[in-house]
């Protein structure tokens, strides 16, 4: 056998073995998959896009969402988009089909919501109250009334600092219709009609040493940055319901529906609910939200 016909065989050997080798390993090569260690139990979600959550400020502020729309995106794979405006405007976007999933505090207004047909269904999520605060020195003396509506009655007689949110918010409704219990309209210049989020207002009626009224959780979330305390609370009056629609998605295609009604069922979750009651707990010494929901 000449010299070039000993490479031929030597090469064809090679490649026979070579062959013989990779078909008995456990790989498999092509359009087949390579065989891997198993993989721990570890569920990994895609990207499933991301929805518009129009919410309170409240819910902002008091840092709630930062601490459970995480859970969200890593259990879902959607990224919820959060606009935290007044209650009247996140309902508003909602009727304009500008959000996907409201999440807000003004029963009657989200039930009149859902008789309008902008969503099929509205849910509870979760209570806290509202709460009257005051300077240190409650210069009014609103501590001994115990009740909202004669504290109001005070305020108003003695011509005290009020800070109203004055932006058709949840908070701005509630106060309007305690004011409308007490038979007082709140006019003139102790009256400052602010316009603008729970966190703003609280800033302005320290500044101004005045009072306002305010849900308990963004408070207790700011109270060692201002010097205002609470004067009156645990009135049934003060009672704060949250309650969660997914917006009807008829109203336009750019609507995400499933992603809105997955938000729904993952906030009245068992899950959820207790992740949303253990809140505050570690950090405020007490949950700043109660869950309540049911479907």
């Amino acid at each position: 056998m000449n010299y070039k016909k000993s490479m031929l065989v030597g090469l064809i050997i090679s490649v026979l073995v070579l062959s013989v080798i990779v078909g008995c390993t456990n790989n498999k090569i092509g359009n087949q998959i390579l065989d891997k260690p198993e993989a721990e139990d570890v569920t990994i979600i895609e990207d499933n896009g991301s929805i518009i959550l129009a919410t309170t400020t409240s819910t902002q502020d008091s840092g709630l969402l930062d601490y459970i729309l995480p859970r969200f995106k890593e259990e879902t794979g959607i990224e919820a988009k959060v606009v935290a405006v007044g209650t009247g405007k996140a309902i508003q976007m909602g009727v304009d089909g500008e959000a996907d999933v409201l999440l807000v505090h003004a029963k009657s207004s989200e039930e009149e919501f859902v008789k309008s047909g902008h969503a099929d269904a509205r849910f509870d999520v979760m209570y806290n109250d509202f709460v009257l605060i005051g300077p240190e020195n409650d210069p009014a003396g609103l501590v001994e009334k115990g009740d909202v509506i004669s504290a109001l009655a005070l305020l108003s007689e003695g011509n005290y600092v009020f800070v109203s949110r004055g932006d058709d918010s949840g908070t701005h409704k509630k106060e309007l219709g305690i004011w409308k219990d007490a038979k007082i309209e709140p006019v003139g210049d102790w009256y400052i009609s602010a316009g603008k989020g729970m966190g703003d207002v609280i800033q302005m009626a320290d500044e101004m040493v005045g009072y306002t009224l305010c849900d308990r959780a963004t408070y207790l979330a700011m109270r060692d940055n201002v010097d205002l305390k609470i004067v009156v609370e645990s009135d049934l009056a003060l009672l704060n319901q949250y309650g969660v629609m997914a917006v009807n998605p008829n109203k336009n295609k750019e609507i995400n529906g499933e992603g809105a009604m997955t938000f729904v069922d993952w906030i009245l979750s068992e899950k959820t609910q207790k992740l949303i009651g253990e809140y505050g707990k570690e950090e405020f010494g007490q949950a700043l939200f109660i869950p309540n929901a049911k479907k």
